[in-house]
């Protein structure tokens, strides 16, 4: 899957190579149900414990489906910070990640404010990129099709080492859904 995403926006990025996107490089492209920040290694047991509450307190802990499809970005065309790839919102999937919210707050992480928005991130905008850098971006993604199927059947604990050529993730621990 990682790979058809990125095989389907390569006409955007070799059109528009000057385009101020820094792409997220295939292997590295997920889903994030939660991001954590600056933790220290040794809450590693904590987390754990959290992820597997999260992923076990589901009424049928079974594999996900999920269906991915269409581009856009956040938070607007006119100024877009994030693109990303679309994934069709599924109960079980809104589900998880509250279960997920409601088992990290009390470890201190509060839950996120805003409205779970399912989608899989595949470039960022460069900091010093204008608005005019955009032009044309919103019909170009409109007109590249996707649509893909995908069965998710665990969820990791993520380690995000920031690097110069982007951030490098393991896999700290995984918890099954079925």
């Amino acid at each position: 899957m990682r790979r058809e995403l990125w095989d389907a926006l390569a006409p955007l990025r070799q059109r528009h190579e000057k385009l101020p996107v820094k792409w997220v490089r295939p292997e590295n492209i997920h889903l994030s149900l939660k991001f954590l920040g600056e933790v220290e290694e040794t809450r590693e047991q904590e987390l754990r414990a959290a992820l597997q509450h999260a992923a076990g307190s589901r009424s049928e802990p079974r594999p996900l489906t999920l269906q991915i499809t269409g581009f856009g970005v956040f938070p607007d065309y006119h100024r877009p910070h994030v693109l990303w790839a679309g994934i069709t919102p599924e109960p079980g999937l809104e589900l998880l990640q509250h279960e997920v919210e409601q088992a990290f707050a009390p470890l201190g992480f509060p839950t996120e404010a805003r409205a779970f928005r399912p989608h899989v991130t595949l470039g960022r905008a460069a900091r010093d990129a204008r608005p005019r850098d955009f032009t044309g971006l919103e019909e170009v993604l409109a007109g590249t099709d996707f649509d893909a199927t995908v069965t998710v059947a665990e969820v990791d604990l993520m380690q995000s080492t920031l690097q110069k050529d982007g951030p490098v993730y393991q896999v700290r621990y995984h918890e099954r859904l079925s």
